[in-house]
Formats: C-alpha cells, sequence, structure tokens
C-alpha cells in the first residue's frame, strides 16, 4: 500500500501516474488538507483520502509530498505511526535524508526524491538518493514506482540541490522559452495558435534528437547554423544578451531558494 502525504499539485501527478501505470486505486492512500480537496480526489481518482496518522498506518510505502516548509510539522505529526518497516520518500525540495530520520523513530529507510511535472504525461524525471538507513532493496522499490511514469537516475544526495534546480524547476524553463519564441513569432506577424504550433513541435524534434541520437547538443547545433546564415545571426543575439550566462544564474539562484524553503 502507498499513502502520498499532501496530494497537492506534485503529489496529484504521483498518483495519477500510479494509477495510469496500472497500480490500483485500492493500493493508494491520499492525504489532503482540506475536506473539499479531498473530495475532488476521493471522485477523480477514487481512492481512499485519510488523514495523516490513518495513511501512515495502513501504508507500507510512505510518499512525502509536503511543501518544504511544511515538512516538519508533518514528520512530527506521523512519527509515533511510521511502521519500522515502512519505507520512507521525500520529495520535498531541498529536504535532506537526515531531516527526515532525525524525526523518526528508529532507523526507518528513507530515499530522497525530486520529480517534475511531465510525470502527468509519464515522461518525468526523477532523481534518487538513498538515506543512511536505506539500502539496494529501497531504491530498487523507489525506481519500480517512479519507472512507469519516466526515466530514474540515481545520484549521490549532494547533488539533489542541484537537480531539483536543473530537472525539478526545468520544465518551467522550457515553457518560458516557448512563451517568448511565440511572442517573438507574433512580432514578426505570425497567428499565435500557427506560432505555438511550430514551437512546440521544434521543441519536441528538438528532444527527440537530442535524446535519441547520442550527439552533444554542441554537435546537434551546429548542424543547423550554416557560416552567415539566420540561425548564426540568432545565436550572435543570444550571446550578445548574454543568455548562457542569465540561464546560468537562474539555476544557481533556484538551487539557493531550495535551500532557503528547506530551512524554513
Amino acid at each position: 500500500m502507498i499513502a502520498i502525504l499532501g496530494t497537492g499539485k506534485m503529489g496529484e501527478a504521483l498518483l495519477s501516474g500510479l494509477l495510469r501505470a496500472g497500480t490500483s486505486p485500492d493500493g493508494v492512500i491520499a492525504t489532503a488538507r482540506r475536506a473539499e480537496r479531498a473530495e475532488a480526489l476521493r471522485e477523480r481518482y477514487g481512492v481512499r483520502v485519510l488523514s495523516n496518522p490513518e495513511a501512515v498506518k495502513n501504508a507500507g510505502t510512505l510518499v512525502l509530498a509536503v511543501k518544504p516548509q511544511d515538512m516538519a510539522a508533518l514528520l512530527t505529526e506521523i512519527a509515533p505511526y511510521v511502521p519500522a518497516d515502512a519505507l520512507v520518500i521525500s520529495a520535498a525540495a531541498g529536504i535532506t535524508t537526515s531531516f527526515v530520520e532525525d524525526r523518526l523513530e528508529g532507523e526507518v529507510p528513507v530515499v530522497r526524491v525530486m520529480s517534475n511535472t511531465p510525470v502527468l504525461v509519464d515522461e518525468a524525471m526523477s532523481v534518487i538518493s538513498a538515506g543512511s538507513h536505506a539500502g539496494e532493496e529501497h531504491l530498487r522499490r523507489t525506481e519500480e514506482m517512479l519507472r512507469p511514469v519516466g526515466k530514474v537516475l540515481r545520484i549521490p544526495e549532494s547533488q539533489q540541490d542541484a537537480a531539483t534546480a536543473l530537472s525539478g524547476s526545468g520544465p518551467a524553463y522550457f515553457f518560458y522559452l516557448v512563451e517568448a519564441m511565440v511572442d517573438a513569432g507574433i512580432l514578426l506577424g505570425m497567428p499565435r495558435a500557427a506560432a505555438l504550433d511550430m514551437v512546440t513541435q521544434s521543441i519536441v524534434g528538438a528532444a527527440i534528437m537530442l535524446r535519441d541520437s547520442g550527439e552533444h547538443p554542441v554537435i546537434l547545433r551546429e548542424a543547423v547554423t550554416s557560416p552567415g546564415g539566420t540561425t548564426i545571426a540568432a545565436i550572435a543575439e543570444l550571446e550578445r544578451h548574454s543568455v548562457r550566462a542569465a540561464f546560468l544564474a537562474a539555476i544557481e539562484a533556484a538551487r539557493d531558494r531550495g535551500r532557503q524553503l528547506a530551512s524554513g
């Protein structure tokens, strides 16, 4: 039995992904802070929605999906009820496995996960790290839960904050880029719908080429960049406006903000 504690946007994305992957609604428990939210989850997915302590008592795998600033309060609430053999999966940005372990009783295995919203279309990027009491079995169980909804990668926990900034927030950077490119199309006289279609398919096609070709992105970009052509003129403008440096600074800022949220 899997319990998702804090079924907000990311919690619901994980819930819907589990159900699409074949998990029975009877095999998942959700929790929600507001009664109307609980009712909506029951109606939409057919799962049980219980209080946090009741959900914990009835599950062998606990997914902690609350906001980072709410994690300490949640752990205080559920600590007396967490079974000794439960697997605890923390999906909150910036929250370390030691933070969770220190607030639970005994040597509970904890795995830290950072996923992203493409879980909604079974194309998530999930990165996982083991806590001090988690072993191969617990990492494998976490992978089995997440693999049906995307790619799973094991990384050292020291890299989790960077992964949060890079892939956890990553989809938003692409949506931002698409928004800007569509605006450029409109500036050049293109209807919005046509511009969105062209930019979206270009992004999808480029992503598939990058994933499936095995080529470095520089090689793929150079293949489109003819001497004295249109693409190099655009690249020159991006470099003139320090777009590369802006991305570096933005992702670094996302990492720092994740740490701030985790510290309260």
